[in-house]
């Protein structure tokens, strides 16, 4: 076979996200639909799929197309005769969402909330975090079995939004709790049933920050809670409402961010002995360690845009209005981008993924995650040179956009 030859014929390519196997290992997928079907017309929901990174940079910096509106996504669902009610809570806990605004409101709320997460703002935090990182690994060093993920990585990030943002410790667990759960909403193919479930949970969540807001205004401090109250550009601040919604953000962006992240990169060192190895004896290459593991099994595997016209994009016409998934875990293991881009390579120079995606939607908690993320790794790798994966087998969370395992069970001796 040539090498310019497709792998397969493109009416052969399956995508779905629901296979046992894609959730496992999705990326024998994307590599088939890269070479014979890239911008792919999926039969799960009429959507298009793209995963060449050349097409995902350009489709992220195009104005031509919207980022998709969760709101109409609940409101649909709040039309289905048989829904209970009509979701308002979760309509207002997740309603400014940056990932799913465009401008003017996205250029707005970005800009009074973004100062939060500058690079002197995070820096701020790193004694910090590492002190976090410090007490969760002292909790179980000694044991011979741990999860990563239960132990480290998914307490780590609530943490720290609730340091930033004044919360009690007491409330950690249940912040966690609801974080995690109402991560689910920004899969597109949950049920009815999955949406009257999350609006419960927003319910409670919206019920938390209301009450703490309230109490917050009446002794502000120097956490971020403050500043978003008082927060002002140009005479404009935030809504009730709005506020609300920010808050629960943060909690659930920067928890699915840090978790799958560490979660991912620890699997993919603990899978590659010599890098590991490597990682140990040079700690200097954590930076650019955490870099790989962002592009080699990226936290989010899709973001989503709808075409406001007609665009010819790969010889295919993307009709107004069709929504638009694209596949940022393909485009970081895109041999036209990367070379060698199976391999996990931790010295990886040239390294310009797309895990935080690009244009005006680029994570604005990109530079946390990463903070979160070097600190944790070395601090595991220092801790527990013999880390080894424990042999039962791996789950993975039921969520397409979101990459992540359920558990990371590892042994330490």
């Amino acid at each position: 076979m040539k090498v310019s030859e497709p792998l397969e014929p493109a009416r052969k390519v399956i995508f779905n996200p629901f296979l046992a196997s894609f959730k496992s290992d999705p990326y024998p997928t994307y590599h088939r639909l890269q070479e014979s079907d890239p911008v792919h017309k999926s039969s799960l929901n009429g959507a298009w799929v793209l995963t060449r990174y050349a097409d995902i940079k350009k489709v992220l910096r195009d104005p031509r197309f919207r980022a998709e509106q969760l709101s109409g996504r609940i409101a649909a669902k709040s039309l289905v005769p048989r829904a209970a009610g009509d979701f308002a809570p979760l309509a207002i806990a997740t309603g400014t969402w940056l990932l799913f605004l465009d401008p003017p409101d996205h250029t707005r709320l970005r800009s009074l909330v973004g100062k939060a997460f500058s690079s002197a703002e995070v820096e701020r935090l790193r004694g910090q975090i590492r002190e976090m990182v410090n007490q969760l690994l002292d909790q179980v060093k000694d044991r011979e079995r741990l999860d990563l993920i239960g132990d480290l990585a998914a307490p780590l990030p609530v943490m720290v939004i609730a340091k930033m943002l004044g919360l009690p410790a007491a409330d950690l667990d249940k912040l966690r709790h609801w974080a995690d759960e109402l991560s689910r909403v920004v899969d597109p193919l949950r049920s009815l049933g999955d949406y009257e479930y999350l609006n419960e949970v927003a319910g409670e969540m919206i019920d938390y920050f209301r009450r703490l807001i309230g109490e917050r205004r009446l002794a502000l401090g120097e956490d971020r809670l403050s500043a978003l109250i008082t927060a002002r550009e140009q005479e404009d601040k935030l809504s009730e409402n709005e506020l609300l919604s920010i808050c629960i953000f943060l909690f659930v962006a920067g928890e699915e961010t840090t978790v799958n992240l560490i979660g991912n990169g620890m699997l993919a060192l603990l899978r590659s002995p010599e890098q590991m190895g490597q990682l140990q004896r040079h700690l200097e290459l954590i930076p650019t360690a955490v870099e790989e593991f962002l592009r080699y099994d990226s936290p989010a595997q899709f973001t989503s845009r709808v075409a406001t016209e007609d665009i010819e994009l790969g010889g295919k016409t993307i009709g107004a209005g069709e929504l638009v998934y694209l596949c940022l875990g393909a485009a970081n293991r895109d041999p036209a981008q990367f070379a060698d881009p199976d391999h996990l390579d931790l010295a990886r120079s040239d390294n310009r993924h797309l895990a935080f995606a690009d244009g005006i939607h680029y994570c604005l908690g990109s530079i946390l995650a990463r903070l979160e993320g070097q600190i944790a790794i070395e601090a595991i790798v220092r801790t527990f040179p013999d880390l080894k994966l424990s042999p039962e087998p791996l789950e993975w969370r039921e969520n397409i956009i979101l990459r992540g395992l359920k558990s990371l069970p590892v042994t330490t001796g």
